[in-house]
C-alpha cells in the first residue's frame, strides 16, 4: 500500500500542472521571472487590470474582447492647398468674421456651409444699402428693405440637424414644423431638389434666410446637375465659410461642366461677360418665378455687371486648360474652336443628366442610338456639328431647373408658414418692379 502512494501523488500533481496549464492558457497576463531577482515582472495587456486580491493562488480569466470592426467610410484624402483655389473667393474681414460667427452660432452639425446672394456680394440695381453695408457704416438699425444674407448648409443628417437646431432655436421654425418635429421636416426637405429653407431669421443683429441639404444631395447635383438648385446657385461667385474636401471637388467639376455647357451654346468669339450672363442664367433659365411678377427681370445682368471680377477668378483658370479655347489673363475676349471634334469633347464631358436629356431630345427627332452604338466618337461628333445644338442645350437646361424649382416654390409656402410666405412674396415683387 505504501508503494502505491509514491505514484499516485505523481499522477495527482501532473493533474494539477496540466489544469493550470489550461487555465493560464486562457490569461491575458504573461509572467516572466528574472534570474537575478525574486521579484515578478507583469506585462499586462491595454485593457484596465483587474482588482488585485491578496494571498490567492486561484488563477483569473480575463479573456481579450472581441476586437471592433469599424463600419465608417475610408475618408476622402486631403486635397492639395492649391487645389481649388479659385473658390476662395476673398471678402472684407469684417464681412468674414460676421458670415463665420453666424454660422458658429449653429450647434447642430454643419459639414458645408456658404453665403452667396446680393446680401454678401453686391449686385446692380440695389438702391438700398445691404446689411453688410450698414454694418460697415456703423448703422445700428438695418433697413427693412435690404436683403436677407442667404446661406446654404449641407449636412451628413438632415433629421438629426433639424432635431438639435429646432431645440435651439424654435423660432426658425413655423409652428405646425415644431408641433410634427424634425422627422417631418426632413421628409418635406427631400422632396424636388432636396432644401429645406428658413427665412426672415434674425441673427448676430442682421437678418438671415438658410436652406438645408445633404452633402450626398449637393454632391449629386454638382456632378450630374440632378436639379441644377443647388448646382446652379454655386456657379456664381460665393463665400465658403465652411469647407469640406468632397464638395470642393465635386465643385470645381460643377464649375467646369458650367464652362463647357456655355461654350456650346456660344460662338467662335466672345466676351468674357456673354460667357459670365450664360453660365448665370443657365440656373434662371426654367425657373417659373422669372415667367411671374416675383423675380427682378434683369437680375442675371445685375448679377454680372457687378460681380465681373470675382467671376473671372472663379472661371479663368478653368477654361484656359480646356482644349481650343484662349483667352488673355489681361484681356476680355474669348475665342474657342468650333470644329465638330473639339467641340465633341465638351459635349461628351457633360453631366449625365443633361447628356441623357440631350440624347433623347436628337432621338425624338429620329436620331436613334444605332449610330451610337456603331461608332460612339462619330455619334458625337455628329451631335456636335449641329446647328440645333446650342438650343438643344438651352432647352434641357431648361427643364432640369423647372420641375425641382416649382416644388422648391411650392414648398416655400410650408417652409416658412403663410406669414413669411407674404412677406417674402412681396419682396420679390417689388424687386420685379424695380427691374
Amino acid at each position: 500500500m505504501s508503494s502505491l502512494l509514491p505514484s499516485v501523488r505523481s499522477n495527482v500533481s501532473k493533474q494539477v500542472c496540466l489544469r493550470l496549464t489550461v487555465v493560464r492558457s486562457y490569461a491575458t497576463e504573461t509572467h516572466t521571472s528574472s534570474s537575478s531577482s525574486t521579484t515578478t515582472t507583469t506585462t499586462t495587456t491595454d485593457l484596465p487590470p483587474l482588482p488585485h486580491k491578496a494571498n490567492t493562488t486561484k488563477p483569473r480569466l480575463y479573456p481579450r474582447p472581441r476586437p471592433a470592426v469599424s463600419h465608417r467610410h475610408t475618408p476622402l484624402p486631403k486635397l492639395p492647398a492649391s487645389f481649388g483655389k479659385n473658390q476662395l473667393l476673398p471678402v472684407s474681414n469684417s464681412t468674414r468674421a460676421l458670415l463665420e460667427s453666424i454660422v458658429a452660432g449653429f450647434d447642430a452639425p454643419i459639414r458645408y456651409a456658404f453665403a452667396y446672394g446680393s446680401g454678401v456680394f453686391e449686385q446692380d440695381g440695389y438702391t438700398v444699402p445691404s446689411q453688410l453695408t450698414s454694418i460697415a457704416q456703423g448703422k445700428t438699425e438695418i433697413d427693412p428693405n435690404a436683403p436677407m444674407l442667404d446661406f446654404i448648409f449641407a449636412v451628413t443628417h438632415p433629421a438629426h440637424f433639424h432635431s438639435i437646431n429646432m431645440h435651439q432655436h424654435p423660432n426658425h421654425y413655423p409652428l405646425h414644423a415644431r408641433l410634427l418635429g424634425s422627422s417631418y421636416v426632413s421628409r418635406v426637405q427631400e422632396a424636388g431638389p432636396g432644401v429645406w429653407f428658413n427665412a426672415y431669421v434674425p441673427m448676430n443683429g442682421v437678418t438671415i434666410k438658410y436652406g438645408v441639404t445633404t452633402v450626398d444631395t449637393l454632391c449629386s447635383d454638382l456632378l450630374n446637375w440632378q436639379s441644377l438648385y443647388v448646382a446652379g446657385r454655386m456657379h456664381k461667385p460665393l463665400r465658403i465659410i465652411k469647407d469640406d474636401a468632397r464638395v470642393r471637388l465635386t465643385q470645381q467639376v460643377n464649375l467646369t461642366s458650367a464652362v463647357r455647357a456655355a461654350l456650346l451654346t456660344l460662338p467662335e468669339e466672345f466676351s468674357e461677360t456673354e460667357l459670365f450672363e450664360r453660365i448665370t442664367g443657365f440656373s434662371y433659365s426654367g425657373d417659373p418665378r422669372m415667367a411671374l411678377p416675383i423675380e427682378n427681370r434683369n437680375k442675371v445682368g445685375n448679377i454680372v455687371r457687378k460681380q465681373g471680377p470675382q467671376f473671372k477668378e472663379l472661371y479663368h483658370r478653368l477654361v484656359v486648360g480646356l482644349p481650343g479655347v484662349h483667352w488673355p489673363v489681361d484681356g476680355t475676349r474669348i475665342q474657342q474652336d468650333l470644329a465638330p471634334h473639339a467641340r465633341a469633347a465638351h459635349l461628351r464631358k457633360l453631366p449625365s443628366n443633361l447628356l441623357r436629356r440631350v440624347k433623347e431630345n436628337y432621338a425624338r427627332k429620329g436620331e436613334t442610338n444605332a449610330e451610337l452604338e456603331a461608332d460612339e466618337s462619330a455619334y458625337w461628333v455628329h451631335l456636335a456639328g449641329d446647328q440645333n445644338l446650342p438650343k438643344v442645350i438651352t432647352d434641357e437646361v431648361s427643364n432640369i431647373v423647372k420641375g425641382p424649382a416649382t416644388i422648391q416654390s411650392i414648398k416655400g409656402v410650408i417652409s416658412l408658414g403663410l406669414g413669411k410666405t407674404i412677406r417674402y412674396g412681396g419682396a420679390k415683387m417689388s424687386k420685379w418692379w424695380r427691374g
